[in-house]
């Protein structure tokens, strides 16, 4: 339907769609109240030149200086307001898929959204922050389950085996490449 929209999102694999709206979407909009508040003074700048007594050239010229130059600020409107919301949307669906390189430039404390802009950034270096955090942790504890000398058996939620360490491939006289994925009945642990 032409008032549903499918939006993609950068990765291909998760996308969303909108339920079907009356209102125009926001580039429109923006356009609209863009060209919306030059109109009164496109319409009184055309009136004046042609009730001014001035010849067709002059009253053409300037109607289409005047016009044309009210169309040129409404599309850079537009441009000005929608391009840092697509910078912001990118930014935070690159966010979402673990890529943390990526920065909003113009991240200004003096107007929203350079606030918007330097919260992001701050999100995604608090994110990066933590994804080191949590490689680091897990490395620790790989180097300490290789080391230690007991079978340790790490499960999931859906009682799949996750993490075994090489007391456990001896155990079980299995590497652990076969061990992970499956069951606790699949591997021989269920009655332990």
């Amino acid at each position: 339907m032409a008032s549903e929209r499918s939006v993609k999102r950068r990765s291909g694999d998760h996308a969303a769609v909108s339920a079907p709206r009356d209102n125009p979407d926001h580039e429109r909009l923006v356009l609209r109240l863009a060209l919306f508040t030059g109109l009164p003074g496109v319409i009184g700048t055309a009136v004046l030149l042609w009730r001014g007594g001035y010849s067709a050239k002059v009253q053409w010229t300037f109607d289409l200086l005047v016009a044309g130059s009210w169309l040129i600020a409404a599309f850079i409107l537009r441009e000005r307001v929608v391009r840092p919301l697509q910078t912001l949307s990118n930014m935070l669906a690159a966010l979402r898929e673990g890529d943390y390189s990526i920065r909003a430039r113009g991240a200004d404390r003096e107007d929203a959204l350079g606030l918007a802009f330097l919260e992001s950034n701050l999100l995604g270096e608090t994110l990066r922050t933590q994804r080191l955090g949590a490689m680091e942790a897990t490395a620790l504890l790989r180097t300490v389950m290789a080391e230690i000398d007991v079978a340790v058996f790490a499960f999931d939620d859906a009682n799949r085996v996750r993490l075994a360490n090489r007391a456990a491939e001896s155990l079980l006289s299995q590497p652990a490449e076969r061990l992970l994925g499956r069951t606790a009945d699949q591997v021989g642990l269920a009655d332990m």
